[in-house]
């Protein structure tokens, strides 16, 4: 079963669910290309409706532990596609209390705003539900799109990790970016 968490303008944000492995697994073959320059290398069994089921379920697990939540992205008129996902991934509490958020975009969609739209709304729905006082981001400097998106979603730029993850096989910079609860503090 779908479970419909929250949703944006133009999104629906659905929990991280095994069910959803065969339009998860779509959505990677389809973006496999495009998706390739920024992100770590991945085995074949990634793209397949078995990997993803593998995928969703470590997410299930790991959202009832409240470690990191992870939702796959459609819009109302197509419930059936995904189109995107979004998380916040290592929680960490405390007095640090922030994460790393993530996201994706069909490329069909890229430069029509559902990034910034759903960084912004995932963000949102940290603060409120979460409690959280920073989501972080890390963008390749090369990656404009991303950064443009992260920068139209309120998150600001702290400076560069030199070689910080390994992307396509090559160990990158990222720039750090973040947005603060500054509501938390009112």
């Amino acid at each position: 079963m779908r479970r419909f968490v929250f949703r944006s303008p133009r999104l629906v944000f659905l929990a991280a669910d095994p069910a959803l492995a065969d339009a998860a697994a779509a959505f990677y073959r389809r973006n496999r290309e495009a998706f390739a320059p920024f992100d770590p290398i991945q085995p074949e069994e990634f793209f397949t409706t078995e990997g993803q089921e593998e995928r969703l379920t470590w997410d299930l697990e790991q959202a009832e532990a409240g470690r990191s939540f992870r939702f796959l992205l459609v819009q109302p008129r197509h419930p059936g596609k995904i189109i995107g996902l979004a998380g916040l991934n290592e929680i960490i509490g405390g007095a640090f209390h922030s994460c790393f958020i993530s996201y994706k975009i069909d490329h069909t969609l890229w430069g029509r705003g559902y990034g910034s739209e759903a960084i912004d709304a995932l963000t949102q729905w940290g603060f409120r539900n979460l409690g959280l006082h920073r989501v972080e981001a890390n963008i390749m400097p090369r990656n404009l799109a991303s950064r443009r998106a992260a920068a139209k979603a309120g998150f600001e730029e702290e400076g560069l990790a030199r070689r910080y993850l390994k992307i396509n096989g090559v160990w990158e910079d990222h720039l750090h970016m973040v947005r603060r609860n500054d509501e938390e503090d009112l």
